[in-house]
Parts: C-alpha cells; structure tokens; sequence
C-alpha cells in the first residue's frame, strides 16, 4: 500500500511539474537572472507547495501518520558545514543546468541526453559523497 501511495504522489509532483513549467530549464534559470530578463513563476510554485505544507505541519501534530510509524523529527535549525557545502552545490548545479532532482528525472523523457547526463551526475554526486564527507569530517575541526 505504501508503495502504491509513493507512485501516486511521485506522478502528481511530476504531473504539477510539468503543468507549471518547471521541467523547462530556461524558465529556472529565467527566475535566477534577476538583473535580466527575470521570470517570477518559480515563486509562485514555491508558494503553492510551501504554504499548503506549512498549514499540513500544523496539522500532524500530535497525530500519527496513517502509512508510518510516525512522522520524521524536525531538522536540526543549525546551520553548519553540511548545510552550507550542499546547498552551494545544489544551487551551482541548479543554475548551470537549470534542474534540480524531481525535474531532472522528469525531464529524462523529454530532455535527450542531457537529462540523462545530468540524472547521471546527480546519482554520481549522491555515491560520492558519503566517502568525501567522512573524509572531512576526519580532517576537519567540527563546525
């Protein structure tokens, strides 16, 4: 049951991706180029999937979920290393290539070879980093 409520939900966010434009990687980047010919459509598919989970959050507590145990803990509000090497690697690549994962892997039906390039670098990223990470952590003060 799990299972077939995961491909559900998959298919809707990849059905409001397509909808909203944000499989096209010039209309990301459009939204990134401020100071050019700048696109606000990002925001408000931002808006529509933040305020209706902000409201949700509200909701769940003190209520166990239906399909899990219970809901996952809160992240830790701390930013540290992690946070701040991820998110600049995720931001790089979103603005060099204009996708991020759920696009990414929408657009390997439509996008050629370089939807396949990128959804293959993407994973390449996700192995390699466990390992480059505990490298850190080893030779790095704890921030």
């Amino acid at each position: 049951m799990r299972s077939l409520v995961s491909f559900i939900v998959g298919a809707l966010f990849g059905l409001g991706l397509l909808i909203s434009g944000m499989t096209q990687t010039t209309r990301v980047q459009g939204w990134l180029d401020v100071f050019g010919d700048w696109d606000p459509t990002l925001a408000f598919v931002m808006g529509g999937a933040i305020i209706p989970m902000a409201i949700a959050w509200q909701f769940t507590r003190g209520r166990k979920p239906v399909l899990a145990a219970s809901f996952p803990a809160p992240p830790e509000p701390r930013v540290g290393r992690n946070l701040v090497i991820g998110s600049t690697l995720f931001g790089v690549g979103w603005g060099l290539a204009g996708l991020c994962p759920g696009p990414a892997m929408a657009s390997l039906t439509f996008g050629g070879a370089g939807g396949w390039l990128f959804v293959g670098a993407m994973f390449a990223g996700m192995l390699a980093a466990p390992p480059i990470r505990a490298r850190l952590d080893q030779q790095l003060v704890p921030v």
